[in-house]
């Protein structure tokens, strides 16, 4: 089963303050078995995520090429992600590739929208996202597992230009991160983490760029009832660390940060012979600057292909 639980963690896909006050790095995808990669296989991820967030009524955000205030959203994304884990070594690690495509709803709300100036709009979407493809190298040793993980954000998904709801990002994006468990069996806990930083290319629509993005995202859970049934608490940070820029940045370098914790909660059963492992994530934010805050929830499926 600890093939299943590491396969839950090898991809991220969406999620400061960023262009709309969000980031392509999916903050909170990650959590316990961070740093393991599973044994080679093909496997199926189902990440389904939900987001609801506000503004202050105060709180001017950039959004679709517009200046909006009093900025409320929805989300529901469901997240499907193709994994395989190759037999193949590099530097020692096995070698994991990934992709994923995202589809789902967004409503987006704003008490006030700026140049051009108009009351109370909002905007509705439902249509597919910009695929993210995943490289992943992970080693072991014992109970240590680390790996090194690359995301790219391919630009190719449905974008509404002038719309203040838009699940793509309209730009190319690039995150490296690094991330590491602790897990023994016999102990029953699991202590992981990530860090990693988050570099995006320039909105060709909106002539805006996000600056760089720093995240950590951090675990600790302990098997209640065998390994893959769990139990623990989770959280995360995310600093913007460079300015925003580009003829869009109208609001300056307008660097955001969020902070949230959270609970999540695995169990591992079967289908038939096939095994399968659902973990459910909900994270609350707090400390938010020049972005959305908001809470966040997953539920996560995950099987190998026999």
């Amino acid at each position: 089963m600890l093939a299943i639980n590491a396969a839950l963690s090898l991809m991220a896909t969406q999620a400061g303050a960023s262009e709309n006050g969000t980031s392509f790095y999916l903050l909170g995808s990650k959590g316990p078995m961070a740093g393991v990669v599973p044994p080679p296989g093909l496997y199926l991820q189902n990440d389904i995520y939900y987001y609801t967030a506000r503004a202050d009524e105060s709180q001017a955000l950039p959004t679709g090429g517009q200046v909006a205030v009093g900025l409320k959203a929805q989300a529901l994304i469901n997240l499907p992600t193709l994994i395989w884990s190759t037999p193949y070594r590099l530097l020692g690690g096995r070698l994991a590739l990934g992709a994923t495509l995202p589809y789902g709803h967004q409503e987006v709300d704003a008490s006030l929208v700026l140049g051009p100036y108009a009351g109370r709009t909002g905007n509705r979407i439902t249509t597919m996202g910009d695929p993210v493809l995943t490289g992943t190298l992970g080693w072991d040793n014992g109970p240590f597992h680390w790996s090194l993980i690359g995301m790219v954000n391919v630009p190719v998904g449905h974008y509404r230009e002038g719309s203040m709801a838009n699940i793509a990002f309209h730009r190319w994006g690039a995150d490296v991160s690094m991330a590491g468990t602790w897990y023994d069996p016999a102990v029953g806990w699991d202590v992981s983490g990530v860090v990693g930083v988050t570099f995006n290319g320039e909105n060709p629509k909106t002539k805006y760029r996000t600056g760089t993005e720093w995240h950590l995202e951090a675990a600790v859970s302990r098997d209640i009832g065998g390994p893959g049934t769990t139990l623990g608490a989770i959280g995360y940070y995310h600093q913007q660390i460079t300015d925003d820029s580009g003829d869009g940045a109208v609001l300056g370098g307008f660097r955001g940060r969020t902070a949230a914790l959270g609970l999540t909660a695995s169990h591992a059963s079967k289908w038939g012979n096939t095994p399968i492992q659902a973990r459910v994530k909900v994270l609350r934010e707090f400390d938010t600057r020049n972005r959305v805050r908001g809470t966040a929830a997953y539920l996560t499926l995950s099987l190998p292909f026999q």
